[in-house]
């Protein structure tokens, strides 16, 4: 017997479920979903696929140590997400090392706080103009416009979400405050206007300050891997079931991709994404450019395909660190 767990989902029910092996010990891939902002991006130990869906839990804060699977599991949204009409937004605060590769399929990257810091300000005054669109169509969510009307909806991938909140002196005190308001406005109001957050980190902890733990709140959507500290398990976790806290930080050094998933109707299980190379989720992002938003005709509400010239326009004026 593998292992077996007793939960009670509603009161005066008990459920008991019990597995003879661990069905994560080999992940064979499944077919994309083709749905819109849907990713099959895993298995559960449930033996059922483990889907990100957007359009039912809009923000993630994805957790996880070097080699547990954390950028695997980026790797395996992006390669998703890729031939879908969406926008794309890369936070990259490792100076661009994670997510330039891919920047054919973004539609905007900032390597460092600053620039995190304008596109977040493009966000809010993208949810400000959508909001007056909505209003006066009478709907309560872009999903609710006519096809014509409904803009492109935007996934914002941030890499070390730390880097964002750490000081190094009282001077970056104000550009930090600035910034852990934004994201949180974008946290708070973007599900309702096609934004949506899909946080990683290696530490994430109330130490950081209140700005992180208010973020926490907004993400419904909560994915544990293996973590070097039990501060990041219980910012992930620690508010939901206190089983799943322990769980997290059960999980094993040698089985990378493993992770506990929790999401907004309490429940949460073990899960393992499939192996998605480098290479891979990069061919993808080069395999479709042409589905990328500009990002100056997404922030005016023009998103129209781009041409060839603007792809390459756009593709030049995006910094490589590795070049710097």
């Amino acid at each position: 017997m593998h292992a077996v767990r007793v939960a009670s989902p509603r009161p005066g029910r008990v459920v008991l479920s019990a597995t003879v092996r661990d069905p994560l010990v080999r992940v064979e891939t499944l077919p994309t979903s083709p749905e819109l902002l849907k990713v099959i991006v895993g298995r559960l130990e449930t033996g059922g696929p483990w889907i990100i869906d957007f359009k039912t839990v809009p923000h993630y804060i994805n957790a996880g140590a070097t080699q547990s699977g954390k950028s695997n599991l980026a790797n395996a949204l992006i390669q998703g997400l890729a031939p879908q009409p969406v926008a794309l937004l890369g936070f990259d605060l490792k100076g661009g090392v994670e997510f330039t590769p891919y920047s054919p399929r973004l539609s905007a990257l900032g390597t460092n706080r600053g620039e995190c810091t304008a596109l977040l300000d493009d966000l809010v005054n993208l949810m400000t103009n959508r909001m007056a669109l909505c209003r006066e169509a009478g709907a309560r969510n872009i999903w609710q416009l006519p096809d014509g009307q409904r803009p492109v909806p935007i996934v914002v991938l941030v890499d070390e979400l730390a880097e964002l909140y750490l000081m190094a002196d009282k001077s970056e005190k104000d550009e930090i405050a600035k910034t852990s308001t934004a994201l949180l406005r974008v946290a708070q109001l973007g599900r309702a206007f096609g934004i949506y957050l899909f946080c990683c980190g290696q530490r994430i902890g109330s130490d950081l300050g209140p700005g992180v733990t208010a973020l926490r709140a907004q993400c419904s959507g909560r994915i544990c891997h293996r973590v070097n500290d039990p501060e990041t398990a219980n910012m992930t976790l620690g508010d939901l079931d206190p089983a799943a806290l322990a769980s997290a930080r059960a999980i094993p050094a040698e089985t990378p991709g493993v992770a506990i998933v929790a999401s907004q109707d309490g429940q949460w299980y073990r899960a393992r994404s499939f192996y998605v190379s480098e290479q891979a989720a990069e061919h993808a992002a080069t395999a479709y450019a042409d589905r990328t938003p500009l990002w100056a005709n997404v922030i005016s509400g023009h998103t129209t395909p781009p041409t060839d010239a603007d792809l390459a326009e756009f593709l030049d004026s995006i910094p490589d660190p590795r070049k710097a």
